[in-house]
This record gives structure tokens, sequence and C-alpha cells, in this order.
């Protein structure tokens, strides 16, 4: 199971870019909205979650992504439950974020001593990060990403951390990318 967390304030074109290729991917994926089911992006796109933070298990949790946007990123830091999911995938399975939401993992010290990019001017929240450069960061089981132009290959490269680089590559033929 993936859980992709939408906070009110996310970052859209992240959030449903990696639900959307992890789903042809056949993976299962789950949107769960923080702080009610129906969640407001940073551009006025709602979305209806799958589930709400409170219905979120630990049980079979695969990867635990956190897409950017503000105040998206902050409200995500503020949830007990993102924390619980995150922290339990950091240690027993995959972590992914895009553009500010890196700083989340940042400060709850996920990141010490791992490369790792994010949106410009977030780099100083990346709290004991080794910068890197590139669209998309792959530091064991963390993956970062830097922001809304990095949401395809981030998406792509989740699709290969879980499913592998041939299922990666159909994916990638299939939405005509290079």
């Amino acid at each position: 199971m993936v859980y992709v967390f939408l906070a009110p304030g996310f970052e859209e074109i992240e959030a449903l870019t990696a639900v959307d290729l992890l789903r042809r991917a056949e993976c299962e994926v789950r949107m769960v909205g923080v702080g009610a089911r129906e969640v407001e992006g940073s551009h006025g796109i709602r979305v209806t979650a799958d589930l709400e933070e409170r219905d979120a298990s630990l049980e079979g949790l695969e990867m635990a992504v956190l897409p950017g946007g503000m105040p998206g990123t902050l409200n995500l830091e503020k949830s007990p439950v993102v924390r619980a999911c995150v922290e339990h995938c950091a240690r027993h399975s995959r972590v992914a974020a895009i553009c500010a939401a890196p700083s989340v993992l940042g400060h709850w010290g996920l990141l010490q001593g791992r490369h790792a990019v994010c949106f410009p001017g977030f780099e100083q929240e990346l709290k004991g990060a080794l910068p890197a450069s590139g669209l998309v960061c792959v530091d064991g089981n963390i993956t970062t990403g830097k922001g809304p132009g990095a949401a395809l290959p981030f998406a792509l490269t989740l699709v290969e951390e879980l499913c592998g680089p041939e299922k990666a590559k159909k994916i990638r033929a299939s939405l005509q990318c290079q």
C-alpha cells in the first residue's frame, strides 16, 4: 500500500502525478486527506481523498509520499498521523517527498547524512542532509524531488523503486517520455 498525503494547500501536480503513475503501475495507492476527506490544493483544485488520516493504517504500508506546496507542507508537518506513517516507512519501507515537503523529513531528523533535493530556498530546512543536484534524488529508502517541474520524473522514480525498472520503462514509453 502507498499513501499519498493530501494536506490543505498541497501542490496538485506533484500529488496527482504520483497517484496517476503509481496506479498505472498497478500499485495499491490511497490518497489520504489530512484534516478532511475533501482537500483543496494550493491552486484551488478540490480532491476527494480515498480516506481520512484517522483511517490510515501502518499495516502493509510500503511507501508514504509527501507532495509539497504551501501551506500544504506546513499542514503535513502538523499531523501526528503523517508523522507516524512517515517514521514507520523510514524504518521499514520507503519515503518520498517533493518540493518543500523534504523540509518535513529534515525537521524530523530523517535526512541526516543523506543526499536530498528540494525546492530552491528550502535547503536550510533539510537538517543534516547532503545537498544533491538534479530533479530527483534517491538515497537508500528516501526519494526526494525538486519541485512541480520534477513531478513526472519523481513519479517515474517511485514506480521504479516499487515495481522495478522494466515497469517504469513501460510507463515512460506509454506516456511518450524521453
